[in-house]
């Protein structure tokens, strides 16, 4: 059997989306899967030991006509592997599109009412409920095409070589590290950077001997500049010198992770790293990271929260997040720390 899955993008919607990789491989081992997925994020299932092969998409070659021969090859090439699956779970019209061109025996996609793609689908799936969280929504997937669905793999398996150079490049690296991640792709969705600095400033007061570690992309550098400012000795701004393997190895090494609504929040949740999510206005229940909704913290005022917006009309902007102080989620801290199971190192 052969198996195309279908989700280019975001960083945090591909680790989502792992878990029905994952089942598909554990139930239907010898089945050949294929990963569409964008350029960008291609590294993060690099040499993944359930694909037999990973497809890149470039958005900017798709848009450019120089390019739609070496396109129309390519699908001409995917045609002749004759997928007997096709699961689309980005469900866009682009995502459709692709699907189709695919020409699998049984195409499948999210019933997601976005941009006309149902169109192109053989079975659409739809949400069960409103928060219903989006790991679940695509492992409704499986259960349609009749795969058991249950939680015994791994979400995203180790990478010791990647871990072993992380050490050679940064020789602290197996100390006890705290994560920030102040950025977001929507200013509403971050927690005021002068929060994440006095948050940073308090937790090393509390623990000396703990060391912070500012996430982030390159566009992001001011925000690990001005965390790292308050207290530079146990500061490591990282933002932008990291790949995503790479990412997700200090994730993984790390005792805790302080958040934002983003991507690497739901790396920190498929390794098992503790997380503290701090939320606006999105909801935690449909994008939340899995399995520790019980540590996301939310303000229940204003009374648009959660508004699903990416930019704020609230008389006070930012109230959602602004109000959520660094002695909060101080507090949060010392609690998620005091009841953590440490990691077993062998």
């Amino acid at each position: 059997m052969k198996i195309l899955i279908l989700k280019p993008s975001s960083l945090g919607d591909v680790v989502q989306a792992l878990p029905v990789l994952r089942l598909l491989k554990c139930h239907l081992p010898e089945a050949e899967i294929y990963w569409w997925i964008g350029a960008n994020l291609e590294p993060l299932l690099a040499e993944d030991p359930d694909l037999a092969g990973v497809i890149k998409f470039s958005r900017d070659r798709w848009a450019a006509p120089k390019h739609w021969y070496e396109i129309s090859t390519a699908i001409q090439r995917l045609r002749r592997t004759e997928f007997d699956w096709v699961i689309d779970l980005q469900s866009l019209f682009r995502s459709g599109v692709f699907a189709w061109l695919a020409n699998g025996k049984l195409t499948v996609g999210l019933d997601s009412q976005r941009e006309g793609s149902q169109m192109f689908y053989d079975y659409l799936v739809r949400r069960p409920s409103y928060e219903t969280h989006a790991v679940d929504w695509y492992l409704e997937v499986l259960r349609f095409l009749g795969v058991p669905v249950d939680h015994q793999f791994e979400w995203m398996p180790a990478r010791p070589k990647v871990a072993e150079a992380l050490a050679e490049k940064w020789p602290d690296f197996k100390s006890r590290w705290l994560i920030l991640q102040p950025g977001a792709r929507w200013r509403t969705k971050r927690w005021p950077v002068e929060h994440f600095s006095e948050l940073a400033s308090r937790c090393i007061r509390k623990a000396p001997d703990l060391r912070i570690a500012v996430l982030g992309g390159p566009e992001e550098r001011e925000l690990g500049e001005k965390i790292c400012h308050s207290a530079p000795e146990h500061c490591l701004d990282l933002t932008g010198k990291l790949s995503l393997p790479e990412m997700v190895e200090w994730i993984r090494a790390s005792e805790l992770m302080v958040t934002n609504d983003t991507g690497p929040m739901h790396v920190a949740a498929a390794v098992g790293t503790p997380v503290l999510a701090l939320f606006g206005p999105t909801e935690p229940r449909r994008t939340g990271p899995y399995g520790q909704l019980d540590r996301v913290l939310q303000l229940k005022t204003p009374p648009c929260i959660p508004c699903l917006k990416p930019r704020c009309r609230w008389s006070n902007p930012h109230e959602c997040l602004r109000a959520l102080s660094p002695d909060m989620v101080f507090d949060a801290i010392q609690l998620a720390t005091a009841r953590r199971v440490p990691k077993v190192v062998e």
